[in-house]
């Protein structure tokens, strides 16, 4: 029997800019992707049967085919039936540890670690942006989860331009437990309410997504500027999010009143809300502080940094 280990990164979200629709229902998007120490740990493992089995030690995370990890096995299987058919199934284990429907693309990371392992399980030499393509039909999030490190991500988030990785910049999350705030719904009231000011016309629409290559975020990146990088936190989504879910608006404003905070956001469609800060020190006190501010057992809180990397493998037998 031969598997794999794999280490799968969340991620955040520096810039979320939604510009206007697609064709294909989506929306047109500009952002910068940022992985994190934070991860998921994957064993994904040969078995004898034609199967494929998914294990979780998070009781909210479905173990059929309505996971993401699932479908990518059975994307391999679909897309290599002679490597299926010679090394037969998959078991795959999930050791969660990124919080679940939190915004931090803990499906998209899983699903990514399980096209490495199958990739290297079935000995098919795929390179990264082989496996990032085929990401890309599970997921938005998932060709960046294979890729990790800081990216400027536009399209549907699937278009990958990468820039200088960010190290050691340290950030703490909150996320309520209980609270789940659904992509679909956010970017639908987003739709209603700011709608009217989406680009339709198909250059000026390119011309802004590409803008954001020359923006002043990716400059203060480029820099490797915390603090800059900080003022220039940007996500259009808080914009509907805020106002309908107090307890996220909360966690921003209980994080922008702590002392050594560089800045603060809500990641994705949320409901994660993290801090930036320059140390390790820093961000275990602004922890320490946001417990003590909000006396809620339902929240977590992280400390966790910026890392420069997307899957890796962690051990294999």
């Amino acid at each position: 029997m031969r598997y794999y280990t794999l280490i799968a990164p969340a991620k955040i979200n520096l810039y979320l800019e939604i510009i206007g629709d697609r064709p294909d229902g989506y929306h047109e998007l500009a952002m910068i992707l940022q992985s994190i120490g934070l991860a998921d740990e994957i064993d994904v493992r040969s078995i004898s049967t034609d199967s494929i089995r998914v294990h979780c030690n998070h009781p909210q995370v479905p173990t059929d085919k309505s996971n993401l990890a699932y479908r990518a096995a059975e994307l391999m299987a679909r897309q290599f039936p002679e490597a299926f058919a010679k090394y037969g199934g998959v078991e795959i284990t999930i050791n969660k540890q990124i919080p679940v429907a939190a915004g931090l693309a803990g499906g998209s990371t899983n699903a990514a670690a399980v096209l490495v392992g199958i990739d290297l399980l079935w000995k098919l030499g795929l390179t990264q942006s082989e496996l990032e393509e085929l990401g890309g039909t599970l997921g938005s999030d998932v060709p960046f989860c294979v890729a990790g490190g800081t990216a400027i991500a536009t399209g549907r988030g699937e278009q990958l331009s990468p820039l200088p990785s960010l190290d050691n910049i340290y950030i703490v999350l909150a996320k309520y437990r209980s609270l789940e705030v659904s992509t679909a719904w956010a970017y639908k009231t987003y739709r209603q309410q700011f709608g009217n000011s989406y680009i339709r016309d198909s250059d000026n629409l390119a011309a802004r997504t590409n803008a954001v290559h020359s923006g002043a975020i990716v400059k203060t990146i480029l820099d490797k500027d915390a603090g800059k990088i900080a003022q220039k936190l940007h996500n259009d989504l808080e914009r509907v999010i805020l106002p309908s879910y107090p307890q996220v608006l909360q966690l921003r404003e209980v994080f922008a009143n702590q002392e050594g905070v560089l800045g603060t956001m809500m990641s994705g469609s949320g409901p994660t809300v993290f801090a930036l800060l320059e140390s390790q020190q820093q961000a275990e006190q602004v922890k320490l502080q946001v417990r003590e501010a909000i006396l809620d057992e339902d929240l977590e809180l992280f400390v966790t940094r910026t890392i420069t990397h997307g899957i890796q493998v962690g051990s294999s037998v």
